[in-house]
């Protein structure tokens, strides 16, 4: 029978997720304000790690350095009667009307110089409460109508953005690090950087990318029609999987943000497959809605879900790959084999080309009649996903 959560597991979730009041374009609220306090401890109690926060989660946009002050203290008191961390921080620039245009790459200057200062502001409370990692996601970032938008130029501001707010965490010799969350639509028609791919490159471009990476939500991927198991693997290979988030989606819709496991559950499987045995050692994040029909025991239920859902997989995918016939398929499907250099160590481009049985001796006919065993493979993870093998 799978644990209990430890801390170990190293599951967080955003005050905005359990805190999410249920209202949507269509509805009012259905629940009401969750106190920042109260969610540090329930989720403490439900065996969860780790709390991370928009700036405006925690202190409402407006408020003055009294309330400011008020409400961080009663956080870190929080946060020191429970033990929980807080890995992640980020900051708001979508939900004001300031901001209809965009933070970092609005077309007016003014409110990409405020957009700026947010960030900074947040990135010195983060930087207090002992985050590693500072995550901006730019839903605001893009356009309904390609008329209202120069693209080229958006994205020097957003790079200039980036680099700038780098520059800061350097200045103060912060330990954060950065990651861009991408996202194809939602709020905005169309989002700049909307794959993981497009942030991949678009932070290749930027000053100091040692220091940036992503923040891949499973649901945005899916939106997309992508492979989220591929991007999260690209991203693990360049050394640039900062932080993820987890969640559940029905394919390429509005974002649902479902409990994880609750959409994809064979892409969940693979997922966390791929986290436990392919290095990645950060937060396992939750960034998910409870349904609109709970009330606040069925906010509980639902975070106590994910974490469930995640060890229950996690229970799976260690099974699977622990099964004699999962490593027999896997050497007939030639997995391992992928992970050879296809040149010998030291083989030019010139004895590759010398080789005769490379090329001129190479059987493409009797090489064309191997099977891969894929289908016996996908088989085993399916059986072991459902517990039957």
């Amino acid at each position: 029978m799978v644990g209990k959560p430890v801390p170990e597991d190293k599951f967080s979730f955003g005050l905005w997720t359990v805190g999410w009041r249920a209202a949507d374009p269509f509805g009012d609220a259905t629940r009401p304000e969750l106190d920042a306090v109260e969610a540090v401890h329930r989720l403490a109690e439900l065996g969860a790690w780790g709390v991370t926060f928009h700036d405006d989660d925690l202190i409402p946009f407006g408020s003055d350095t009294t309330e400011r002050d008020r409400r961080i203290n009663r956080f870190r008191a929080a946060l020191d009667e429970t033990g929980l961390v807080v890995p992640m921080a980020t900051t708001n620039l979508f939900t004001h009307p300031v901001f209809k245009d965009g933070g970092l790459t609005s077309n007016d200057r003014e409110v990409r110089r405020f957009a700026l200062r947010k960030v900074m502001r947040n990135m010195d409370l983060a930087a207090e409460l002992g985050a590693s990692t500072y995550v901006l996601w730019g839903g605001r970032e893009g356009s309904e109508t390609d008329a209202a938008k120069d693209v080229r130029a958006a994205m020097d501001r957003y790079r200039e953005g980036i680099d700038t707010l780098a520059q800061y965490v350097r200045d103060q010799g912060y330990g954060l690090r950065l990651a861009l969350e991408p996202k194809p639509n939602e709020p905005r028609g169309d989002i700049l950087l909307p794959t993981i791919g497009h942030a991949l490159a678009f932070i290749s471009t930027l000053e100091h990318h040692d220091m940036v990476g992503v923040n891949p939500e499973v649901g945005h991927e899916q939106m997309a029609g992508l492979n989220f198991v591929h991007g999260i693997g690209q991203a693990l290979w360049q050394g640039k999987l900062f932080h993820l988030d987890l969640n559940g989606q029905h394919g390429p819709r509005y974002d649902q943000d479902l409990v994880f496991g609750h959409g994809d559950v064979l892409s969940a499987f693979f997922l966390v497959d791929l986290l436990e045995h392919g290095g990645y050692e950060g937060p396992r994040h939750f960034d998910y809605k409870p349904p609109r029909t709970e009330d606040i025991d069925g906010v509980w239920a639902s975070a106590e879900a994910n974490m469930r859902s995640y060890l229950l997989l996690r229970e799976r995918a260690l099974a699977f790959r622990a099964d004699p016939r999962v490593v027999e398929a896997l050497e007939r499907s030639r997995v391992p084999e992928l992970s050879r250099p296809t040149l010998a160590e030291g083989e030019s481009p010139a004895d590759l080309k010398a080789d005769r049985t490379a090329f001129e001796d190479f059987d493409a006919d009797a090489v064309a009649q191997r099977g891969y065993a894929y289908a016996q493979l996908s088989q085993l993870a399916f059986e072991h996903l459902l517990g039957a093998a």
